[in-house]
């Protein structure tokens, strides 16, 4: 019998980066068709998955021994266990849902929906982060390595929160083009390996570089905020969180949106010229 077909992809069994945007435009559709309470539960999960990857990395930083490259490395590689997590096990991630821009591009469903869609999630994903946080406390986490993990979690809030918004929204903007792309390779994933290794290098680069991910510094600086009320010695402020947020949330969406808009330009729109 000859084959007439063509095979579906080059990559030795991985779709192509067609076949991946065809993909990512459904799952924004499907994403964006959930109903509210579990798009809000999947949410809280998110949150709280990357809020136990940005913990596993403090074990990292409060090792004072280690010398610049090694922590960051280490710190980023075990920071891929919130987004593996996501990838694996299913969750919703406002950075990674930039990526449901294509779904309104490609007339899927409404721009509307897509933001009641971000609007819930990231409302989701600060609910976990903080939780987690308060857990952490209430663990007494902080008192991990003679309490070296505490004060290397109220450093890295600091240097966040005393950083001009400028350089918090474009160290967003590189963050979450990294994000996505993790996300998007993701999706040619066919496995669970396939979902780790997708996630490690893009999300050990965003952190190795000290790029801003808003759903971490979710983490990151209410748990600052807790510790200092409960005695630490820090410096973070309410004013100072918020700034950061501001800007990396406006700096995440801008670069996974950007991601989005790029592939969708490629591939998508041609499909929906066809």
């Amino acid at each position: 019998m000859k084959l007439t077909e063509k095979p579906s992809s080059s990559y030795s069994g991985a779709m192509t980066p067609a076949s991946i945007e065809h993909k990512a435009e459904r799952v924004a559709a499907t994403k964006a068709a959930t109903e509210p309470v579990a798009a809000f539960a999947l949410a809280v999960l998110a949150g709280f998955f990357v809020a136990m990857g940005a913990t596993f990395m403090l074990v990292v930083k409060c090792d004072s021994t280690l010398p610049f490259a090694a922590t960051q490395l280490l710190g980023g590689f075990s920071f891929t266990l919130g987004l593996f997590l996501i990838l694996a096990a299913g969750a919703e991630l406002f950075t990674g849902n930039c990526l449901m821009v294509m779904g309104p591009l490609s007339g899927r469903f409404g721009w509307a929906d897509l933001l009641k869609s971000w609007l819930v999630v990231i409302l989701g994903n600060l609910a976990g982060s903080v939780l987690a946080a308060a857990l952490l406390v209430g663990a007494g986490a902080a008192s991990a390595n003679g309490g070296a993990f505490g004060e290397a979690a109220v450093a890295v809030a600091t240097v966040k929160t005393t950083l001009p918004w400028a350089t918090v929204f474009f160290r967003a903007v590189l963050c979450n083009i990294l994000v996505c792309l993790a996300v998007w390779c993701g999706h040619a994933s066919t496995n669970v390996t396939d979902k780790f290794f997708a996630a490690l290098l893009p999300v050990m680069a965003f952190m190795g570089a000290g790029f801003e991910h808003c759903v971490a510094n979710m983490f990151f600086l209410p748990y600052a905020l807790m510790l200092q009320a409960t005695g630490a010695a820090g410096s973070v402020t309410l004013g100072g969180v918020c700034m950061n947020l501001s800007a990396a949330v406006l700096g995440n969406a801008v670069g996974g949106c950007a991601l989005g808009v790029a592939y969708w330009f490629v591939y998508g729109r041609k499909r929906g010229e066809e």
